[in-house]
């Protein structure tokens, strides 16, 4: 009888994994639905739907989209939260990618959708570059998206990622170069520093105490801010953050010089250039 009990158990136990399972996929079939792209439907753009139904305003596909990210935020997971985090990720790939589509509606949702992939991954070390560039640079809100570093840093180490201290670094070149926050970013750095050690890497954790030393010292300095805007030029994964980090480049007073390789670099005046 005892066996037979917990036979029941086993598959009553089966039974419930796979309806999990099944809502989980349910719920990114709902999610990906026909003809969207990053959650705003194209066929609004055209005047009428294919099925003939009146068209939807980009203003109100974006509109619904913002309600579905609201639910994304406060339904269960059941356990798949990297798959949320995952899927809202491709989500928002889609999303900003769409450049002809936001520049009538704009980016206004890039927040909600880091909002999700944060607080569902925050150990996700990848997706900090972006979330830089989508919400510090496009939206000019560097004071939303550095809480939403915070959540990558309570949660990470260099035990769990060795590149983790990557957050820390593009947390502190926020809170340097956008928002001033000169306290902040020298202990950004240092952090950094601190968790670069075990990355393997014997320069990094050198550099980035060097970049908090100066801090400390002229926070002012043009080198300073010449480091601090090239490692911005350099690791941008985006058009319009690399062309601001070379209008301040430039700004700086440096010079721009193109290799035999083709790829682009800086130089301060006083640096000699290395061909």
């Amino acid at each position: 009888m005892d066996r037979k009990v917990e036979q029941s158990q086993k598959w009553l136990g089966k039974i419930a994994n796979i309806a999990i399972v099944l809502t989980a996929l349910a719920g990114i079939t709902v999610m990906q639905s026909d003809r969207q792209l990053g959650g705003l439907s194209v066929d609004g753009q055209n005047g009428a739907s294919a099925s003939g139904a009146p068209a939807i305003s980009l203003s109100e596909l974006q509109e619904q989209e913002a309600l579905r990210l609201q639910l994304a935020k406060v339904s269960p997971t059941f356990g798949f939260d990297n798959l949320i985090a995952d899927w809202t990720f491709l989500k928002f790939i889609q999303y900003f990618g769409d450049s002809e589509v936001r520049s009538q509606t704009g980016y206004a949702l890039n927040t909600p959708y880091f909002d999700i992939i944060t607080m569902r991954d925050p150990r996700w070390v990848d997706i900090y570059p972006f979330l830089s560039t989508a919400i510090s640079y496009y939206l000019g809100k560097p004071e939303v998206a550095i809480p939403m570093m915070d959540r990558g840093t309570d949660a990470l180490s260099p035990q769990i990622d060795p590149q983790a201290w990557r957050v820390w670094r593009f947390k502190g070149l926020d809170q340097f170069l956008l928002l001033g926050d000169i306290p902040g970013a020298i202990r950004s750095h240092e952090m950094a520093a601190d968790w670069a050690l075990g990355t393997g890497d014997p320069r990094i954790a050198p550099l980035l105490r060097q970049t908090a030393e100066f801090l400390k010292q002229d926070p002012d300095s043009t080198f300073i801010r010449f480091q601090a805007w090239s490692s911005v030029y350099y690791e941008a994964t985006d058009p319009l953050v690399r062309e601001r980090a070379k209008s301040a480049l430039l700004s700086l007073g440096s010079r721009m010089e193109q290799g035999e390789d083709g790829n682009v670099r800086f130089f301060l005046p006083s640096e000699p250039v290395k061909k």
